[in-house]
């Protein structure tokens, strides 16, 4: 802990618009047509509010990873398919605030919808929740795909009961892509990239994506069928997300 606590304080706590680790660029900046949809920058998350870190809805990435997905999504637009990414580069803080979250002790979640068949204090333990992301290296993607043209998303109301992740699409939060048989950060067994337990339909939907991540080098996680990695993580970072 002392260590990361140092690391921490040897990187900028503030960061000017447009400022990204070395060898990072924003996804806009190499292809505009990747829908974003960042949840972490927004109250739609497990948390229930932005995360430290997020000043912008933007998707940082190293160079690499975003000309990779840019290839994916020229594969994927004569199918009328693109790519929607939930998160990016994920600050070091951001990653910190997720693990205090999850062992604060705290009962009665309002967002137990996330985790409806856990326990929040076993989340940390059972994967779906670490002290270190390969996110902070600016190599890990969670994203989905969206039928084009895109449908439009209703706006998300915090106050609305929105049924569980696990539930039919129609009954979960606002989300314009395909049923993948449950909705983003989904921590139950139904997110298992090769999950038994979903539709014939919603495992097309997942194969899709798994399928046109991997041709261009993109590992999957097996725990969760948004998650993807690509290259050696490399250096982590704890730079603030900022507008370009």
């Amino acid at each position: 802990m002392r260590a990361f606590l140092l690391l921490v304080l040897l990187v900028p706590l503030t960061a000017k618009a447009g400022e990204v680790p070395p060898g990072f660029v924003y996804l806009r900046d190499i292809d505009a047509s990747i829908a974003q949809d960042m949840r972490y920058a927004s109250d739609d998350n497990f948390v229930g509010r932005p995360l430290p870190g997020y000043g912008a809805p933007e998707c940082i990435l190293r160079r690499d990873v975003a000309q990779a997905l840019a290839k994916v999504q020229a594969d994927l637009a004569p199918r009328r398919l693109s790519l929607k990414v939930y998160d990016c580069y994920r600050p070091r803080r951001a990653v910190a605030a997720m693990a205090r979250w999850a062992n604060d002790g705290a009962r009665g979640e309002p967002t137990k919808r996330f985790f409806p068949a856990l326990e929040k204090r076993t989340l940390f333990g059972q994967g779906y929740i670490a002290s270190q992301s390969a996110h902070s290296t600016g190599s890990a993607v969670d994203l989905t795909l969206i039928a084009l043209p895109a449908a439009t998303q209703s706006p998300y109301d915090k106050a609305a009961p929105y049924g569980p992740c696990t539930g039919p699409a129609a009954q979960r939060a606002p989300d314009n892509s395909l049923d993948m048989g449950t909705g983003y950060d989904c921590f139950d067994g139904m997110s298992s990239t090769f999950a038994s337990n979903i539709t014939a339909e919603q495992n097309r939907a997942r194969n899709a994506l798994n399928d046109a991540m991997r041709k261009h080098g993109f590992k999957s996680y097996f725990r969760e069928w948004w998650h993807f990695s690509f290259g050696k993580a490399g250096t982590g970072y704890d730079v603030p997300i900022t507008g370009r």
